[in-house]
């Protein structure tokens, strides 16, 4: 595991694997920097020199754990790490991870190569009367019954920490911040998924190159569920691998 400094002092750590031009990857809510992508990680070891983040509070000890962040800071943990690769990269956010590499793509334009970006969420997918519950369930450690809120009322996924969804639920989402953001951009959806839980239609009606791709039979955890499918729409999307 290697590690680098975000602008605002904090630890953001990472791992590297493979071989070929360089793929930074940005993890979930739900994951960290190997679950999120241990399905895809042996298509992608084969074609890409992989840097796969470990955000805020994640990394075994190797990142910091910070409380009151904001998408934003999350976003220039990221083009910290892109800055300190030597040549433009290709990005790949999923879910939460993709609204934070969204922004960083946004950040450093010519850095980076074209991105993917799979089921961003609304902020207010996470309805403040969702998160006041999830607090105090959290505040007098009630294990048990928060992750079955969450599933509940939320994604239908179980629920590992808070701090995130704060984070997004404070983020002020405008798609027209993005519509100067010329990269080429994949943005893919589950066909399973709740569609309108995420921004992904209207970030295609503003961003100047972007296409939709659905996975077929797929909801938000298309990596996990469906990698070799998975791969293949990354892989289509960013070919040809040299400049």
């Amino acid at each position: 595991m290697q590690h680098i400094t975000s602008p605002d002092g904090t630890r953001v750590s990472y791992d590297v694997y493979g071989a070929g031009p360089p793929l930074v990857l940005v993890h979930g809510s739900f994951n960290d920097h190997r679950t999120n992508w241990e399905f895809v990680k042996p298509f992608f070891e084969k074609q890409f020199t992989v840097y796969a983040l470990a955000r805020r509070g994640r990394g075994r000890g190797g990142t910091d754990a910070t409380k009151g962040h904001t998408v934003e800071d999350e976003s220039r943990d990221v083009s910290a790490l892109i800055e300190s690769i030597e040549e433009p990269v290709f990005l790949l956010g999923h879910s939460y991870g993709a609204q934070v590499a969204l922004g960083a793509a946004a950040n450093i334009l010519d850095r980076v190569r074209k991105l993917v970006l799979y089921e961003p969420p609304w902020p207010s997918t996470i309805r403040s009367d969702t998160l006041a519950r999830l607090e105090e369930l959290a505040r007098v450690g009630n294990w048990n019954e928060l992750p079955a809120t969450f599933f509940q009322e939320t994604f239908s996924i179980p629920m590992q920490e808070l701090e995130e969804l704060r984070a997004l639920s404070r983020y002020i989402f405008s798609a027209a911040r993005f519509h100067g953001l010329h990269v080429p951009v994949l943005l893919q959806v589950g066909t399973e998924s709740p569609r309108d839980k995420f921004v992904t239609d209207t970030l295609a009606k503003v961003l100047p190159d972007a296409r939709v791709e659905a996975l077929s039979g797929q909801a938000h955890e298309g990596m996990t569920m469906a990698p070799e499918q998975y791969a293949a729409s990354v892989f289509r999307f960013l070919a040809p691998l040299k400049a």
